[in-house]
C-alpha cells in the first residue's frame, strides 16, 4: 500500500506517452535538457564581468612629501 513498484511506474510512463504522442514528450523531455544545459552553463560563468578600473582607481597613490622623522623626501641636500 506505500509506493508504486517498477511496473505501475511503466504502466503510468505508457499511459503518459499515449495521452501526450510521443512528438510531444519528446519535445518536452529536450526542453527539459536544454533548460539544464543553460543552467549548468550560467552556474559555470563567472559572476561579474571583469572590467577595467574606472580613473579614479587607477590613479597611483601619491609619494609622501616627509619622512617620518621630519625630512622633505625627493630633493636633492
Amino acid at each position: 500500500m506505500g509506493s508504486f513498484s517498477l511496473v505501475h511506474w511503466l504502466i503510468f510512463g505508457g499511459i503518459a506517452i499515449l495521452i501526450l504522442g510521443g512528438g510531444r514528450f519528446s519535445n518536452m523531455m529536450g526542453d527539459v535538457a536544454k533548460g539544464i544545459k543553460q543552467f549548468k552553463k550560467g552556474m559555470a560563468e563567472e559572476d561579474e564581468p571583469a572590467r577595467e578600473p574606472s580613473r579614479i582607481e587607477a590613479k597611483k597613490v601619491a609619494e609622501p612629501a616627509f619622512t617620518a622623522q621630519g625630512e622633505k623626501v625627493g630633493e636633492d641636500r
